[in-house]
């Protein structure tokens, strides 16, 4: 019915926003006609966790504008071009997609396109690491299938995480191409504005499909927490790439780092530009893979790391509080299952917590459907006796066992649907319906938690995000077990291409000569 009512939806703004005006003047039918599509997720092939359709929440039709400010009716862009929106999903990191979830949302995605078309340009707004069970390259995959629909005529332009991975087909498929240029990426918005912008541009003046678009695949493999711009030298190796991007000829500019936790041939850095001016381009792409190479040695994480044990006494000794730990093994929002017990079960363990006048710490979460029942039965105030966690990823360690006070209960969260908060000694445990990331200073305190506050906050993340990161008085990463360990050397790799850094650290220096990729629809 949701989609039914949505595909009545855009019929009525096609057919009212298409019609010529009485007076005979030029109407909105001279507008160009975009579509909007876009699945966006990173998927650890290293998780055993399973990423299901619902995952993607999927919005249909003219909802898909509430996910761009830059869309919304006042505003410029939405009053140049009848828009076309389909359908846009954005799943938090996980395991693998289903190929089930996959082929339903792509048909949905192409029975829609079929039904609005012609196109004169398409924006797709991706991640670029999405992992599909039984399938490589799905990006590449669902764009050469979009194209059966859309025709070659139609200019795509397409804006990505820099954590995402770019195939060759990918490259060809598209015309336009960029990528965000921050980590942490404050700039998310501003890059998918800027694809757009870049859309309407060459398709207003005419000037249509880039004649030159240079693909570097750059034989590094690194997670984003050694590869931040926050430092060097990720700092100014991205600081090179908006002045490249406004060179005469070229019309955009980027380096993806690339996804570190799925095992795929596609799997690694990539440099690509693109515009008309042949050595323009060529040099530009050239150059930033060459200084993307030749620091490669200097990567380094972004904060101190440790094992637990040793973060634990960094931050026992602190006399600044907050002090934040990264669990960093069981990232959700790197493709972590989320529900990896083993930090958990060694903060229970150690004696400092285990009186409710220890050190205060608050635990940043663990999913659990059924002690969260529990606990509701409990209510706030009563106790709460069960085990949580280890359903999806009992790899490290089983469930663990908590029982403690319950202090809140709040329904609602997109994500976690419901959370409950159970103490347990000096520790507060966040326990949640549906896995959930901690990155704002909200998500605690509209638990009734009070994080600057606490004396240690420990948060499955990577890098510390924005608000996070300004809140902190002291932070250190864990190296802990998970689908998205940090020490990737501990990961069974088998289908990356070889040789790669930093595996073969002493490998030759790799040909980082531009490959032009063959303008859409041609095969040269």
């Amino acid at each position: 019915m949701k989609q039914l009512l949505a595909g009545f939806v855009i019929w009525f703004f096609v057919s009212t926003n298409g019609l010529t005006q009485s007076t005979g003047q030029p109407g909105p039918a001279k507008l160009p006609r975009i579509a909007i599509a876009g699945l966006g997720i990173e998927s650890s092939t290293f998780s055993p966790a399973l990423t299901h359709e619902e995952a993607f929440h999927a919005r249909y039709g003219p909802e898909v504008f509430n996910a761009y400010p830059f869309m919304m009716p006042v505003s410029p862009l939405r009053k140049q071009a009848l828009w076309l929106p389909t359908v846009v999903g954005k799943s938090l990191p996980g395991g693998a997609v289903t190929r089930e979830a996959y082929e339903s949302l792509v048909t949905k995605t192409l029975d829609s396109l079929k039904k609005y078309g012609p196109y004169d340009g398409l924006y797709f707004d991706i991640h670029g690491a999405m992992s599909v069970v039984g399938l490589d390259d799905p990006e590449g995959d669902f764009l050469t299938r979009i194209r059966q629909v859309i025709g070659y005529k139609t200019l795509v332009s397409t804006s990505m995480d820099l954590h995402g991975n770019v195939s060759w087909r990918l490259a060809q498929q598209t015309d336009l191409m960029t990528c965000y240029r921050m980590a942490p990426h404050e700039d998310a918005m501003q890059t998918k504005e800027r694809a757009v912008v870049n859309l309407l541009e060459r398709i207003k003046s005419g000037k249509g499909k880039p004649a030159y678009k240079a693909w570097i695949p750059v034989p590094i493999l690194l997670p984003g927490e050694k590869t931040s711009t926050r430092i060097e030298p990720g700092r100014s190796l991205y600081q090179q790439v908006e002045p490249a991007s406004k060179q005469p000829g070229i019309v955009d500019a980027a380096i993806w780092i690339g996804y570190a936790w799925a095992d795929e041939p596609r799997n690694q850095a990539v440099v690509m530009v693109t515009g008309d001016d042949k050595a323009a381009v060529t040099q530009a792409a050239e150059k930033l893979a060459r200084n993307f190479w030749g620091v490669r040695h200097q990567f380094d994480f972004v904060a101190p790391t440790g094992s637990l044990e040793k973060c634990l006494a960094d931050a026992l000794a602190s006399p600044k509080h907050p002090f934040f730990i990264s669990d960093t093994g069981d990232n959700p929002t790197a493709g972590g299952a989320g529900d990896v017990t083993w930090t958990l079960t060694q903060l229970l363990a150690r004696p400092e917590f285990q009186k409710a006048n220890g050190p205060s710490l608050i635990y940043a979460s663990i999913p659990d459907a059924d002690l969260v029942k529990k606990a509701i039965v409990a209510g706030v105030g009563g106790l709460v006796d069960g085990t949580a966690g280890a359903r999806v990823d009992a790899r490290f360690a089983p469930p663990v066992k908590l029982r403690g006070t319950v202090t809140s209960i709040v329904r609602g969260d997109k994500d976690a649907e419901v959370e409950v908060v159970v103490k347990v000694g000096s520790i507060y445990v966040i326990v949640t319906q549906k896995r959930k990331p901690y990155h704002k200073e909200i998500d605690f305190t509209r638990l009734g938690l009070k994080p600057r506050e606490a004396n240690i906050v420990v948060v499955k993340i990577g890098y510390l995000e924005p608000e996070l990161y300004a809140m902190q008085q002291g932070w250190i990463m864990a190296l802990t077990p998970g689908g998205v360990n940090q020490d990737l050397a501990r990961l069974p790799y088998k289908r990356i291409r070889r040789p790669m850094f930093p595996f073969d650290k002493d490998m030759k220096t790799p040909d980082l000569s531009a490959q032009l990729v063959p303008i859409s629809g041609t095969s040269k």
